[in-house]
């Protein structure tokens, strides 16, 4: 089978069942594991590189309300490589190559290549489409095994912080402007033992107010910005300090948002886990190389 992925979280799970050598085609954003960067590049971003996130966040609002492109499908590399199947999603335009674009691209070329979309919502979901890719591409019994280990890990992590006070937490997804969690996150931070005060599980991001996150009172804010690594989010929570935008006494942390948070695949458990570590230090281990504290 040839499969191209146009969504890193998928590209993680077909590696994390065995298929990886089926993958011929991924995304520009298709970075782990790292045998992901030497397949073909089938769609890339319009977005100009070295924006800011308030200009990030312009830009991608009028591209949406004018009906332009926020992604570019390489319809040559798509024909070259013959796919049998296509994975995308239907979950957010901003994060991905949607299923209409593939569609339309498909009829252009005249391709009868199979479409799955997997648009997971919580983190259950998230899991559940792993068994679904995986029996898309022949790899059930590999994928249960890779969901019955996430799931052990998950429980050992809920009954090392059951009982323990849950502290209040703010995550956020963008910086500038703010937005609160959506979709697993919450789930994530309920799992590790903490009580999200912004976003709900299993809906989309929400934008807040700052005055409005300062009246959640978060004792914890996590700067987990959709699209960046755990140096760059460094760098946009000292800001949000020095600018004295977060709460007075909230501790605030960075978080490797695409690693470990954003992108719906296998190492959300990390994120789950490296959650846990900050909430309940006494009886959870740090991961600093995916949440570090900042101030």
């Amino acid at each position: 089978m040839r499969v191209v992925s146009l969504l890193p979280s998928a590209t993680e799970i077909l590696f994390a069942i065995g298929a990886g050598e089926s993958v011929v085609g991924v995304s520009f954003e298709c970075d782990y594991p790292i045998q992901a960067r030497s397949r073909r590049v089938v769609s890339t971003t319009s977005i100009p590189t070295g924006l800011t996130p308030a200009e990030i966040d312009t830009l991608v609002r009028s591209r949406i309300g004018s009906g332009g492109e926020l992604y570019r499908l390489d319809q040559d590399a798509l024909r070259e490589l013959n796919p049998d199947l296509i994975v995308t999603q239907d979950l957010c335009s901003v994060c991905a190559v949607d299923v209409k674009t593939v569609d339309e691209a498909l009829a252009k070329l005249r391709c009868d290549s199979a479409i799955l979309t997997v648009d997971p919502q919580t983190l259950d979901e998230v899991f559940d489409s792993i068994g679904t890719i995986g029996t898309a591409v022949g790899k059930e019994s590999v994928a249960r095994e890779v969901v019955d280990g996430l799931y052990a890990r998950l429980r050992r992590i809920e009954g090392v912080v059951a009982g323990r006070q849950r502290p209040r937490v703010a995550v956020l997804e963008w910086t500038d402007p703010p937005f609160g969690p959506g979709h697993w996150i919450p789930d994530m931070v309920e799992r590790a033992g903490g009580f999200s005060v912004v976003g709900e599980a299993g809906k989309p991001s929400c934008r807040l107010g700052w005055e409005e996150l300062i009246g959640n009172a978060p004792e914890i804010c996590v700067v987990s910005p959709c699209g960046y690594h755990i140096s760059e989010a460094r760098q946009l929570a000292s800001r949000l300090i020095s600018e004295r935008r977060l709460p007075d006494r909230c501790r605030v942390f960075a978080a490797d948002a695409d690693s470990s948070f954003v992108r719906p695949g296998p190492r959300l458990i990390d994120g789950v886990e490296a959650l846990a570590g900050i909430f309940h230090p006494e009886v959870a281990m740090a991961r600093p190389d995916i949440v570090d504290y900042v101030g």
